[in-house]
């Protein structure tokens, strides 16, 4: 059983290393395949993120050892152009986008190491960092090309706002179990 803990700020840089350890165990295999630059870059966000207004990061420790993390923060106006932004905006309209999007809690980042997929975790720390959602609203975006990510947000209550071309590439927004739009949300053909 793992032990989760919420940290506000700029506190949860002390556990640098381990983030760093367990978002390569997650993401430099497939379908992710991403390389040991995406994991220097995302500590090095990080020391931004911790500003973002509210910040929050859930960490699963398993006595001294992180085994899972997530993080999300408010999302704020303008929303923004930088990132997959432009894809969740063109998905969703700029209506949507900002009735739906902004001011919600955004899941930035879920990580578990591979050893605890199936435990549950990676649950337990998605609702940890949207629990105080404001509204209940959170959501998140995630890859097509992993159907296991989709599916598995699917299986943890999120719907699906946005449906990509199913090409393999692009994303798609999910809006969170409590959030009120869900209900307002296109289903695919």
């Amino acid at each position: 059983m793992s032990d989760i803990r919420i940290f506000q700020g700029a506190e949860v840089r002390a556990h640098s290393g381990a983030l760093h350890d367990v978002y390569v165990e997650a993401f430099c295999a497939p379908p992710w395949n991403e390389d040991e630059e995406k994991a220097i870059e995302f500590l090095g966000q990080l020391v931004n993120d911790v500003r973002r207004p509210g910040f929050t990061a859930a960490l699963a420790f398993a006595g001294s050892d992180v085994v899972g993390f997530a993080t999300a923060w408010t999302t704020r106006a303008p929303f923004p152009t930088d990132r997959c932004y432009p894809q969740a905006a063109a998905g969703l309209g700029p209506d949507r986008t900002m009735a739906w999007l902004v001011g919600a809690r955004e899941i930035d980042e879920l990580a578990v190491r591979p050893a605890a997929r199936g435990t549950g975790l990676a649950g337990e720390l998605l609702e940890a960092v949207t629990a105080d959602a404001p509204d209940g609203r959170s959501w998140l975006l995630t890859s097509v090309r992993s159907p296991r990510a989709m599916s598995f947000y699917r299986r943890q209550g999120w719907t699906q706002a946005t449906h990509p071309s199913p090409d393999g590439k692009g994303i798609a927004v999910f809006l969170g179990p409590r959030h009120p739009a869900r209900s307002l949300t296109p289903q695919p053909l």
